[in-house]
């Protein structure tokens, strides 16, 4: 299921725009800071799904019941664009585990590549419910590729991906290659992606931006 949280009038509207727009770019400690906000919102909105309890709490003046999750998730970000994201999926999970892993698309020709996942750290993830941040799901294999790494340590109860800007051809793919429940949690969609596996509007590399450019 794609749940497409941009499509509701919110401030969220600010900050994708603040990402996207090339003036605002040059910024990097905004850019950082606003996928983390996007994260934030997107991590709410996931959050409301997720089984509950309820608990008594003692305050100083008496007893109260409040609704707590019944679980920790485990938060999976893939490196190095992820980790932004990854900041504000942690602030809402804050006592969640985490998990790092990388993934980088390795060419062999300017529009074929393959998707390379070289590193893995992670705690206990066997029947966890996974959170998975990435800013940009462009062709959707990047995904995959560590899907299927992170399954040679364990089965997920719950896949849930958050991420800034997905295409449909991403979401598409992660339909066809993940467990049906996935939940997919994105504030935009955009319609075009190039020969190169560029997203068009987008908002270029969101790893270069947020942290310099690779060599």
């Amino acid at each position: 299921m794609v749940h497409h949280i941009g499509l509701q009038s919110s401030v969220l509207g600010q900050y994708l725009a603040e990402i996207r727009e090339v003036g605002t770019q040059d910024d990097r400690l905004r850019f950082r800071h606003n996928l983390c906000r996007i994260a934030e919102i997107l991590t709410y909105e996931l959050s409301k799904t997720l089984p509950h309890h309820e608990v008594s709490v003692q305050t100083p003046l008496g007893e109260a019941k409040v609704n707590k999750p019944a679980e920790q998730p485990v938060l999976f970000t893939i490196l190095r664009a992820g980790l932004a994201m990854h900041e504000g999926v942690l602030r809402y999970f804050d006592r969640a585990d985490s998990a790092y892993i990388s993934a980088y698309r390795k060419h062999s020709s300017p529009e074929v590549f393959e998707i390379e996942v070289e590193y893995l750290a992670a705690p206990l993830i066997d029947q966890k419910t996974w959170i998975i941040s990435d800013p940009m799901l462009a062709t959707g294999s990047s995904m995959v590729a560590v899907y299927e790494a992170l399954r040679k340590h364990g089965m997920p109860s719950q896949i849930h991906i958050v991420s800034a800007i997905a295409t449909p051809e991403a979401l598409n793919l992660l339909k066809e290659k993940l467990p049906p429940a996935t939940q997919i949690w994105v504030a935009a969609i955009d319609q075009e992606l190039t020969a190169k596996s560029y997203i068009v509007p987008g908002l270029g590399d969101a790893g270069d931006l947020a942290f310099g450019v690779k060599i």
